[in-house]
């Protein structure tokens, strides 16, 4: 054989052996443009460690978007959610960060615009007959308003990122019920939230399917982890007050994360 033709073969075989490998190209080069919409439950509150320039937004290098950008090494990555923010909050400050290379979105939203942290407030605070009115008032408007609004924002992600996968998580259940509490709020308050998480989850998924987008429930990650389950992956009424009902750390890690991971 010539040197020539040597020198051919052995290039040949190099450069094969690296296709095969995954090493013709860096992996990065390859990957998503990923944008992550959405309120406190992408945001990470809850989980602590925020970054400075994330102010109020609180979001956290625990929350799953940052979990699963870590891991994945995106091509590109922008987070983007925000602690109290609601549909109409994401389409007018959050989709800036879209455009048609974006290839992937993650969102979370419709608990604030059904005033979730004041539902919540009532129950722990006022009697059980306040807590179940205002439980269903919140449901009523999941059912007649929520719907539109969720549409409208959906619409815009689409407008602005027609090519992107878009995947939209839901809220777990908060509570175990006949679980291990010996306090706190009654099985006929906790059982009307569970209720609510329920319908709000519907509503959800089935505005995302007319969408076109990936819904991705978590309440089989956060099952036999909710609050009076002795292993609770959400925090109950803290301090500071802003982690009450939301995940911990490990609920962004082991239930939030794995739910987007395989849904993406």
């Amino acid at each position: 054989m010539s040197v020539r033709s040597l020198r051919a073969s052995v290039l040949a075989f190099v450069m094969g052996t690296a296709a095969v490998l995954g090493m013709a190209q860096p992996a990065s080069a390859a990957g998503h443009n990923y944008v992550a919409l959405g309120d406190s439950y992408s945001s990470g509150v809850g989980a602590g460690s925020y970054t400075s320039e994330s102010g109020t937004c609180r979001r956290s290098t625990k929350s799953y978007p940052q979990l699963w950008a870590a891991a994945n090494v995106p091509s590109s990555f922008t987070f983007a959610a925000c602690s109290g923010a609601t549909t109409t909050s994401v389409s007018s400050g959050q989709l800036g960060a879209l455009n048609t290379s974006t290839t992937l979105v993650s969102v979370t939203a419709g608990g604030n615009d059904m005033g979730f942290a004041d539902v919540m407030q009532a129950c722990v605070l006022q009697s059980e007959a306040t807590c179940v009115s205002r439980v269903n008032s919140a449901i009523s408007l999941m059912n007649s308003s929520l719907p539109g609004k969720l549409d409208t924002m959906y619409n815009n992600i689409r407008s602005r990122a027609p090519k992107a996968r878009v995947v939209v998580l839901g809220y777990p259940r908060f509570y175990k019920l006949s679980g291990s509490c010996i306090a706190g709020l009654t099985e006929v308050e906790r059982g009307a939230i569970n209720n609510a998480s329920d319908v709000m989850n519907g509503v959800i998924a089935k505005r995302a399917a007319n969408a076109g987008f990936t819904f991705s429930s978590v309440v089989d990650e956060f099952t036999g982890h909710e609050l009076c389950s002795g292993d609770a992956w959400l925090h109950s009424v803290a301090i500071p007050v802003e982690n009450s009902y939301h995940p911990k750390a490990v609920g962004q890690s082991s239930g939030y994360l794995p739910a987007f991971r395989t849904s993406v």
